[in-house]
């Protein structure tokens, strides 16, 4: 009730709007009625009067005496003369004045009226008599037949409004309960899902709303909500196992830095102070590499980078120029292929592709760049051992090494991958690691750049 006196409810929003629409067309149809009906009653009136005036002047003949009145249920019937007199009249116009000084006219000779006097009032019908009609009566001037009724009482009292209102009020009262009971149906499910998500918190995030069964918007709103919820429940979960992994990688290299600076302490006579410092420095560079790697990768995460049209040929040229390399490199660049991108974050995944396949080869590099499907694809290839199909996705995932990785690089953080992923992402571009009959082979694939199309927001891909 507090939200229906307030408005915060849409319910009562909703019934609130019922309630005037159907007041204001009760409204406008109880006038109508109201004047349909007064006009048929009156109408009907006027009929008979008009017909006992007519019958009357029918049952005059030229030259013979003035006919009695009919009998006929007119409650006035009377003969007025053109200076007012009454002539002749029924038992009902007995000490009766003229009903009207209205006077019809020849153009007219039939008049509708009503009138009102401390009598009463009256539904009047006045008739202009013929001179060829009666003469002798009328002589030189004309004379006029009045009949008159008062009015029934649907005409006479307010009872057709009273009537009208009668049935309009429960009318109205029926329209606003019902859309309150349809609305209410309507929005059970949003206050459902409303009572759940009250309920979620970071710390419980498996609950999900409840779905209607129906394919309308509320039912697409709760699909939504789950869909929602589960990529968050995915990223919590991804970020609590990304936490105790990086706690665990920053754990070991402190808990070396730490020994070596207590063995110091503990036996200075024993240990070389130049060594413990070397060594300390080591650990320490180790650490801040760590912490950048995991710094680029947060910041991939949240900040994209500018973007701008870039020759991806070009690009992957100039980096194998430029870097040193111990293993062979060869690089074949087929046609122009322009992307939307960052240069120094696409070169930094080409680099670590690069180092990564020339860390595992055995001789040779190969690095091709063309268009295909649509798309920019850049493949690199090693002639080493390649990578089991079970472990061609965990090796895109945080701090995850395999035992070749970690027997020929002992230092490396295991970051490499997975930024070189965010990256292409952020790119809205693919990497992934598919079938190749030697070696690993590392496939990167980007939107063309006559594919990608700028918004506000950003850039996205489109089909071409």
């Amino acid at each position: 009730m507090g939200d229906l006196l307030h408005g915060h409810s849409i319910q009562a929003r909703f019934a609130m709007l019922a309630a005037a629409a159907s007041l204001l067309l009760m409204t406008l149809m109880g006038i109508g009625f109201d004047l349909a009906v007064r006009n048929q009653v009156q109408n009907q009136v006027f009929n008979q009067t008009q017909g006992a005036a007519t019958e009357w002047i029918a049952l005059m003949r030229t030259g013979g005496r003035l006919p009695p009145p009919p009998n006929t249920p007119v409650d006035v019937l009377q003969i007025v003369n053109s200076r007012g007199k009454v002539i002749a009249g029924n038992a009902g116009a007995v000490g009766w004045p003229p009903l009207s000084i209205v006077r019809p006219t020849a153009d007219k000779p039939i008049v509708n009226l009503t009138e009102c006097s401390r009598a009463g009032c009256h539904l009047i019908t006045a008739v202009r008599i013929p001179p060829q009609v009666y003469p002798r009566i009328v002589a030189d001037e004309p004379d006029f037949v009045y009949a008159g009724m008062e009015p029934p009482p649907v005409l006479a009292s307010h009872l057709l409004e009273f009537s009208t209102l009668a049935l309009g009020i429960p009318v109205v009262l029926a329209t606003t309960w019902l859309t309150w009971i349809l609305i209410g149906r309507t929005l059970r499910p949003v206050e459902l899902i409303r009572a759940r998500m009250s309920e979620i918190s970071v710390t419980n995030l498996s609950l999900r709303v409840p779905e209607p069964r129906s394919d309308d918007e509320i039912g697409r709103l709760a699909r939504t909500a789950n869909q929602t919820l589960t990529r968050l429940e995915e990223a919590m979960e991804q970020q609590r196992r990304f936490a105790h992994v990086v706690s665990h990688e920053l754990k070991t290299p402190l808990a070396g830095l730490r020994t070596q600076l207590e063995e110091a302490l503990l036996y200075p006579d024993d240990v070389d102070p130049c060594e413990t410092i070397r060594t300390g420095l080591c650990s320490a560079e180790r650490l801040q590499e760590l912490i950048d790697d995991l710094l680029a990768y947060a910041r991939i995460k949240t900040a994209p980078a500018p973007l701008e049209p870039l020759d991806l040929g070009a690009v992957v040229k100039e980096e194998m120029i430029t870097t040193a390399r111990p293993v062979p490199v060869s690089t074949h660049v087929y046609g122009e292929v322009k992307v939307l991108g960052n240069r120094l974050q696409l070169a930094a995944v080409l680099n670590n592709l690069v180092v990564n396949a020339q860390r595992h080869a055995k001789a040779a590099v190969e690095v091709t760049v063309r268009c295909a499907a649509g798309a920019a694809v850049v493949t690199v290839i090693d002639d080493g051992k390649g990578i089991a199909p079970e472990d061609r996705e965990r090796v895109f995932q945080p701090f995850v090494r395999l035992g070749e990785g970690r027997r020929r690089d002992p230092q490396g953080s295991g970051l490499g991958l997975a930024i070189s992923r965010s990256i292409v992402a952020a790119h809205n571009g693919t990497l992934k690691i598919e079938d190749s009959p030697r070696g690993a082979r590392f496939v990167l694939r980007l939107p063309l750049l006559n594919a990608v199309r700028l918004t506000p927001q950003g850039p996205y891909a489109t089909a071409v």
